[in-house]
């Protein structure tokens, strides 16, 4: 929600970025102040992850955060610590090592569960479904007693007409092909599998889609059209979300958890041409973008009214996220050299 503060013309740096994106609404600080004991985040390492454990901690400075990830890069695990999060270095696929973690009888009573496995996931299908089913189960298992919002993916909604509302929650999960969508089926399985087991609260945020100006669709799209590359139009719509309005959504998903466990669809409220973004970016570089191939009339594109209804519209329009990237790509600064690649409709990443 923009209401509560004013949208910036720019970031001069990272610094400024992270500042802005992991600062917690009222909203957000309320929800937290509700819940009861702390939060575990497990694969807290990945591209949202620490952005959504300082917008916790941010929100809730009196509890305990604590990011769980093999923190092969020690300076997530110093930027986290330096933030007041609780960093535990641990192999999620080790039975054991997960039962040592902090749990309900240390206060822990909520889990966000960000850890899984895409790019690669055709070459190496194994530990694919590892980390996105078996790594899942055992959670559930062993979390059992807490609340769990485990990240999935709007990858798991069969592909829907681009003229249409999108896929809403009642649409099965059955999706095109590939290991990675159907592993994150499995991995919303388990999960509800556990959640009727045991009776554990939760929400699966099916997401499609978190930008930031370092990646995502949009830093795809500017990138190709500022460095005149060709830009493949098959996948010719996409749903979008700035990264601080789905960590706040996804943590708000906390206080609105079910038992069973149930998805909510979490994006932008409108879906997004690829042309008319390419377009978009042209103007502001001066440029013509290179267009190649046409519009599929499908994609994976969320009908987002649950979410909407329960926390209100992004509060990042899709006009300033195109201002950001621009000027971000235009000055050069710096990418997490992680192509989204969006425009796979084969299943294959």
């Amino acid at each position: 929600m923009t209401a509560w503060r004013s949208l910036p013309a720019r970031f001069e740096d990272v610094e400024a970025l992270e500042d802005f994106m992991t600062a917690p609404s009222p909203a957000l600080v309320q929800d937290m102040a509700a819940l009861d004991g702390d939060l575990i985040v497990l694969g807290v390492g990945g591209k949202m992850g620490p952005t959504l454990a300082r917008m916790a901690k941010r929100a809730a400075p009196g509890r305990r955060v604590i990011g769980v990830a093999r923190f092969s890069d020690p300076r997530s695990r110093a930027m986290l610590e330096a933030h007041g999060v609780e960093c535990i270095a641990c192999d999620l696929t080790d039975r054991e090592a997960l039962a040592k973690l902090p749990n309900v009888a240390d206060g822990v009573k909520h889990c966000v569960f960000m850890a899984g496995h895409k790019f690669g996931a055709s070459d190496n299908p194994a530990l694919t479904w590892m980390m996105n089913v078996a790594v899942p189960g055992m959670v559930a298992e062993a979390f059992r007693e807490m609340s769990i919002v485990p990240f999935s993916t709007a990858c798991v909604y069969p592909f829907v007409p681009v003229d249409g509302p999108g896929a809403d929650e009642s649409v099965p999960a059955t999706p095109p092909s590939g290991d990675y969508a159907w592993s994150c089926v499995g991995r919303e399985k388990l999960f509800e599998y556990g959640s009727r087991r045991w009776g554990t609260p939760g929400r699966l945020v099916r997401l499609s889609y978190a930008i930031d100006m370092r990646y995502g669709v949009l830093f795809d799209v500017a990138s190709a059209v500022f460095a005149g590359q060709p830009l493949d139009l098959a996948m010719g719509h996409a749903d979008v979300i700035w990264q601080g309005d789905a960590n706040e959504q996804a943590l708000r998903c906390l206080r609105h958890c079910t038992t069973p466990t149930s998805p909510i669809n979490i994006t932008g409220p409108a879906h997004t041409s690829i042309r008319w973004l390419a377009g978009e970016f042209g103007r502001r570089f001066g440029r013509t973008p290179v267009l190649a191939g046409q519009e599929a009339p499908t994609a994976w594109l969320l009908d987002t009214g649950e979410s909407q209804r329960l926390f209100g519209p992004p509060g990042v329009p899709i006009a300033a996220m195109i201002d950001w990237v621009a000027d971000w790509v235009a000055r050069g600064g710096p990418s997490l050299g992680k192509p989204t690649h969006f425009q796979t409709r084969d299943g294959k990443y």
